[in-house]
């Protein structure tokens, strides 16, 4: 692992150890994570130790995490020695680094489940104590999987662009740790001149991003950067416009990089499809294909099983990752698998003729206008082929259409003649609410309406 300077893997290993040998006994840990190597470390100690690690954003506000506390109870806290609030409130038993393991006063000795490994916020969280219990076999089956279709070896050099308490950001670091590859480890954004300069200088050779960070790389005009240690892209948490995800297809073809796009959820570990590499630019907007030992398969609103090609139903996927159920609270721990390796996605979806499926929206993003169903991701779709970059919104009866621009008018003349609805609001803001994945935050943009 890279992070300021080099660390072995037998570095790593005592470290991670002695952080654990603090706390002693499997017990549920909350870290306070950046991309940095005491977040990785203690990650790494705690999972060894058979600790239970939580992981929360290092930037947690202070009112979330004392809610989150008073739920769960957790033993220690493991976060930066300067965090004011946790100096203030409890002691610091063990320090590594620039982090410290802080003791908190009001533990509950948990019981918790055997197989039970690591608690993630779902990406989609907007402040609900929510979490995915990951097992043990969730997080090494998911791990293998994806070292076997994206072919990961030893000699890889991932860079972190993403967070490591974000399920797609941890399976990256899962998944070549593995392998036994060199992680390159920074917290810079990909817009500082830091981050590229630590691509080149050690020859980072693959990086992952979500849709929010290939439209920061197509502004940053990535196909006139000189990177010649990048063999491999990947590209998950939501759908890639159809634009980009072929420009970014084209160019990686003509760069000799490998251009993945994936699917997944936190509740299946991490992913759950790919699209081969080679298959980027004829299948251009689908999800691809199951992941190795895993199942994709659709069934309609009876619970049927969908076997024609093009017909939508909900996505439904089987695989030894799929996550032991959610927790709300400290109670939940001891709960055994309630999942049993079967997830109903919420996604709508279709497979064409060759088995490659293609996601059509979300259950939940469907409303009733004068009757008729609308599926939002589609009128967003719609209007982002116009050009207009909108997002949609809206309860039953009332459909609310934000964009960034003054295009109000144009919009409204699209919507009237191409679905023929009228009573559109269309309202204009400065920017989408997103959260630090880059996800639109819809209820944020209902909720003063």
């Amino acid at each position: 692992m890279y992070a300021e300077r080099e660390y072995s893997y037998a570095e790593m290993v005592e470290v991670a150890d002695e952080i654990c040998s603090h706390v002693g006994e499997r017990t549920l840990v909350f870290c306070l994570s950046s991309n940095n190597k005491e977040s990785i470390f203690g990650y790494v100690g705690f999972m060894r130790g058979h600790v239970v690690p939580v992981l929360l954003d290092a930037s947690i506000q202070v009112e979330r995490l004392q809610k989150l506390i008073e739920l769960y109870k957790p033993a220690y806290i493991w976060a930066s020695s300067g965090n004011q609030d946790l100096l203030n409130t409890m002691d610091s038993i063990f320090v590594f680094g620039d982090y410290s393991l802080f003791k908190c006063p009001t533990f509950i000795q948990q019981e918790l489940d055997e197989d039970l490994a690591l608690l993630l916020t779902t990406s989609g969280s907007t402040g609900s104590p929510k979490f995915v219990r990951l097992s043990y076999e969730n997080i090494f089956q998911n791990a293998e999987s994806i070292v076997k279709y994206l072919e990961i070896k030893a000699d890889d050099k991932p860079i972190t662009t993403l967070p490591m308490n974000y399920s797609y950001g941890l399976s990256i670091i899962n998944s070549h740790f593995i392998c036994g590859a060199t992680i390159i480890v920074t917290d810079a954004s990909i817009i500082k001149k830091e981050f590229w300069d630590l691509c080149k200088e050690q020859g980072a050779t693959t990086f992952g991003g979500v849709p929010f960070i290939y439209e920061m790389l197509h502004r940053l005009k990535f196909e006139e950067m000189d990177l010649p240690s990048l063999k491999k892209l990947t590209q998950a948490g939501g759908k890639l416009s159809p634009e980009l995800s072929a420009k970014f297809a084209d160019m990686c073809s003509q760069k000799g990089i490998q251009f993945f796009t994936m699917y997944g959820q936190t509740e299946a570990t991490a992913r759950m499809s790919y699209l081969p590499a080679e298959k980027t630019l004829v299948k251009a907007g689908s999800i691809g294909i199951a992941i190795p030992g895993g199942e994709l398969m659709l069934q309609d609103d009876n619970g049927n099983n969908i076997t024609t090609p093009h017909e939508i139903g909900e996505l439904i996927y089987k695989g030894p990752n799929v996550s032991l159920g959610y927790a709300e609270s400290l109670v939940d721990l001891s709960k055994k698998d309630e999942n049993n390796g079967s997830l109903h996605t919420g996604d709508l979806a279709y497979f064409d003729q060759d088995g490659y499926f293609f996601i059509t929206g979300r259950i939940k993003r469907i409303i009733k206008v004068a009757g008729s169903r609308i599926s939002l991701d589609e009128v967003e779709e719609l209007l982002n082929e116009h050009g207009h970059d909108c997002v949609c919104a809206g309860t039953d009866d009332q459909m609310i259409i934000y964009t960034l621009r003054e295009d109000q008018l144009q919009i409204k003349k699209i919507i009237k003649e191409k679905l023929n609805l009228r009573g559109v609001k269309i309202i204009r803001i400065e920017e989408f609410p997103r959260n630090l994945f880059g996800k639109i935050l819809y209820s944020e943009l209902l909720k003063d309406r």
